[in-house]
């Protein structure tokens, strides 16, 4: 009895022998490995392998038998938790896990795959360069002078208000350009910021500029401040005066540059003809013709003879043209015919411009028109007129709309106005034709300008047909009322109203 109770207590029963046998079927010591009661005892036959292993080599049996079973078995505890047991190392080892991985991927630090001596934020910064868009380029010099070129004057300003600066070519350019007040101010104002405001050359340029776009007070006012003047300067004052309707103070002008001492050139005296052509001083072009040839010695040319018809022709009178052309030093030319046909036909003298289209074909044939034909009729264009700076104003029907027009007819009433309804070709009763002439676009143009412009300032007014003969007699009383310069231009020239008179002296 002894014995056999001894037995029970050193075997256990078989079930449960079942159980430790399941739990360790498993395990690498199942496999035949020799156990070792002393974990400290080292296998003498195992090979020391390195601490590193790679995740290509194959696992190596652990000394603890029960470390990597996949049961209930719990690790192995230490007494010290310092202690660190050696050839084994601990499970929370990110080395550990990441070489026994059986391949499995695992997160890793940025700085594992960057190249050596590459900061591994420079990949990122690249990818996020590239992403972003890259900065248009800033607008130079040559892009102001493409614009330039292309005749584009209000982007080229508007690139000059964004800090491009302009160089000598890119002014030169604009001055050419600018056809309209507001441009050429602009690009003035611009001028007198750069380094070439003293230049004399470029004042010139300013000069004709500023004659091109109706204002000469401008212009004068540039002439006046210029340190140095040559003979173009002068001429191209006395041109502008000319051009503008202003003869008179071309001539006034052609005086002062006399009392200076300056003495004049052939393109001085084409100048003063132009001058006095504009002024409709015939007397006074003959003097300065005939000085021309005696007091400076100054033989004339062609355009000098074209001058004096000029004059003759501009005002009115066409028959001493013919006149003229008889006593002239030389045989008449195909010009001087051509010059002569024009005159007759504006001022309506059918049988003169028959007569110089003959002669004129008689010495150049080309000029002639084989199974010439009457001329038809002109073509009728709806009249518009045009406030500049401001939107075309075209010619309406609805006099509801115009109570500032109304107004300006009553105020010109009063100052004996009376309506030429000559001008009205329509069948209709009088009454009628006043209020037509009332209407039209010029008119419409002055009054939208004077209810939307500072007052003082001048007006300029760009029509595309002709002036009639009662809407000039009115701008006139206008000018007059409103105490403001009405600048209108039409096919034919420049009218300056002002203070009740017109710079074309009637010659409308």
């Amino acid at each position: 009895m002894a014995i056999r109770g001894l037995r029970n207590l050193t075997s256990p029963p078989s079930s449960s022998l079942f159980k430790v046998r399941s739990l360790t079927q498993w395990s690498p010591e199942a496999q035949n490995y020799t156990q070792y009661q002393n974990p400290n005892q080292a296998n003498p036959n195992r090979l020391n392998y390195p601490t590193h292993n790679f995740a290509h080599q194959q696992r190596q049996p652990q000394q603890n038998p029960n470390q990597w079973n996949s049961g209930t078995q719990n690790y192995p505890q230490y007494p010290n938790p310092g202690q660190v047991r050696p050839n084994v190392q601990d499970y929370r080892q990110p080395t550990r896990w990441n070489n026994q991985n059986q391949g499995h991927p695992q997160a890793r630090n940025p700085v594992q795959w960057a190249p050596q001596g590459q900061n591994p934020n420079e990949g990122r910064g690249a990818l996020e360069t590239r992403a972003s868009p890259a900065p248009a380029p800033a607008p130079s010099t040559l892009d102001l002078m493409h614009l330039c070129q292309e005749g584009k004057v209000k982007d080229a300003i508007e690139l000059m208000d964004k800090g491009v600066k302009a160089d000598a070519d890119c002014f030169y350019a604009l001055f050419e350009l600018c056809s309209k007040f507001e441009d050429a101010k602009k690009v003035h104002d611009y001028f007198l910021q750069s380094t070439y405001r003293g230049d004399l050359k470029f004042n010139n340029k300013v000069i004709e500029m500023y004659g091109k776009c109706a204002s000469m007070t401008d212009a004068r006012r540039v002439f006046d401040h210029m340190p140095d003047r040559n003979m173009d300067s002068w001429h191209l004052m006395i041109n502008g005066y000319a051009n503008n309707n202003l003869g008179d103070e071309g001539l006034q002008l052609f005086e002062q540059m006399r009392k200076l001492g300056l003495k004049p050139t052939e393109d001085t005296f084409l100048a003063v003809l132009s001058a006095c052509a504009s002024a409709d001083a015939v007397e006074e072009g003959f003097l300065h013709f005939e000085s021309m040839k005696n007091e400076y010695g100054i033989n004339p040319g062609m355009q000098h003879y074209l001058g004096v018809i000029d004059i003759l022709g501009k005002s009115g009178y066409v028959n001493e043209i013919e006149e003229y052309i008889e006593k002239l030093p030389f045989a008449p030319t195909v010009e001087i015919w051509d010059a002569f046909r024009n005159y007759a036909r504006i001022h309506g003298d059918i049988d003169l411009e028959d007569r110089a289209e003959e002669l004129m074909v008689a010495l150049d044939p080309s000029k002639s028109v084989a199974n010439k034909i009457p001329t038809p009729l002109p073509k009728k264009y709806s009249a518009i007129s045009m406030l500049e700076g401001k939107n075309r104003i075209p010619e309406f029907r609805n006099p509801t709309l115009y109570k500032d027009d109304e107004k300006l007819k009553a105020m010109s009433k009063a100052v004996s106005y009376v309506p030429d309804t000559r001008y009205v070709l329509h069948d209709i009763d009088q009454e009628a034709k006043e209020q037509a002439l009332l209407y039209h676009s010029e008119r419409l143009a002055i009054a939208y300008g004077l209810i939307s412009t500072p007052a003082r300032t001048p007006l300029r007014i760009i029509k595309n047909l002709r002036v009639c003969g009662d809407c000039h007699n009115a701008i006139k009383i206008m000018s007059r009322i409103v105490g403001r310069e009405l600048i209108v231009r039409d096919n034919k020239r420049f009218h300056h109203f002002k203070d009740g008179s017109c710079s074309c002296g009637d010659y409308w």
